[in-house]
């Protein structure tokens, strides 16, 4: 089983240094309140530590993924990812996370899934200042409970 990770752009686009922003495209995270799956890799977690201030990442549990995926999720066009699974070859949400958990993200997405997720900005805005990583109770970098902002933003 790989160890799936919740990517959420917290911070826009101005004074963004090119190589910055340059991470963030190759992470597909375009715009704010933007959230992208990826796998918990080496490279992964290189660009991580680049984009830090930016960011905001976690471990994601099946329900939080299911549920993400319900509410949020999209295929190729921009459809609804609910009306669209028989496309992707899965009759349920929980069959699609649990090919992503067993490591086959990459041939959801070719077959048309969106890894890519467009968030709302979070109920209630997010504890804790945007300066400040929340190690030191800011809003950026590694998360334990990334949850409980996800819910926020769905």
């Amino acid at each position: 089983m790989a160890n799936v990770i919740g990517i959420v752009r917290i911070k826009g686009t101005v004074k963004v240094p090119k190589h910055v922003a340059e991470t963030l495209r190759r992470l597909k995270l375009d715009r704010r309140n933007s959230m992208c799956i990826q796998y918990d890799t080496p490279s992964i977690k290189g660009m991580l530590g680049l984009v830090e201030p930016y960011v905001a990442w976690g471990e994601l549990e099946d329900e939080l993924l299911t549920d993400l995926l319900v509410k949020r999720g999209r295929t190729r066009g921009n459809h609804r990812l609910t009306e669209n699974l028989t496309s992707l070859g899965f009759n349920t949400v929980d069959e699609l996370v649990a090919a992503i958990k067993a490591g086959k993200l990459k041939e959801c997405v070719r077959k048309g899934f969106s890894s890519t997720l467009r968030l709302t900005p979070p109920s209630g805005g997010f504890k804790g200042e945007l300066k400040r990583p929340a190690s030191q109770g800011g809003a950026w970098g590694y998360h334990k409970a990334l949850a409980t902002l996800l819910e926020q933003m769905v």
